[in-house]
C-alpha cells in the first residue's frame, strides 16, 4: 500500500506536468493562443479578400457601361472631365 506521503508527492507531480503542459500548449510560440490570433487574421484577410473582389465587380461593372453606353460616357466626361459639347455655355452658380 502506498503511504500518504507517495500519494501526495504523486499528486504534486501530476499536477505539476499538466500546468507545465498547458503552459506549454499556450505559452510556446506555436501554442494555441499564437494558433488563435492566426486564425481572426486569417478571417479577416477573407473578408478584406471579398470586399476587394466586389469592388473588382463593380468596377468591371462600370467599365462595361463605359463601353457600351454612349449616355453613361458623357456623363462621366461631364462630370469627372467637366467637358462640354461645343454648342453649350456653361453656367457657374456661385452660392453665398
Amino acid at each position: 500500500m502506498i503511504s500518504f506521503n507517495k500519494k501526495f508527492i504523486i499528486r504534486i507531480s501530476l499536477a505539476v506536468v499538466f500546468a507545465a503542459a498547458l503552459a506549454f500548449l499556450f505559452l510556446h510560440d506555436n501554442g494555441i493562443i499564437k494558433y488563435l490570433n492566426m486564425k481572426s487574421e486569417i478571417r479577416k484577410i477573407d473578408r478584406d479578400i471579398m470586399n476587394a473582389e466586389e469592388r473588382l465587380r463593380a468596377i468591371e461593372v462600370e467599365i462595361d457601361s463605359l463601353r457600351t453606353s454612349k449616355v453613361k460616357m458623357e456623363q462621366v466626361a461631364r462630370e469627372k472631365f467637366h467637358m462640354m459639347k461645343k454648342s453649350e455655355k456653361v453656367f457657374k452658380v456661385e452660392e453665398h
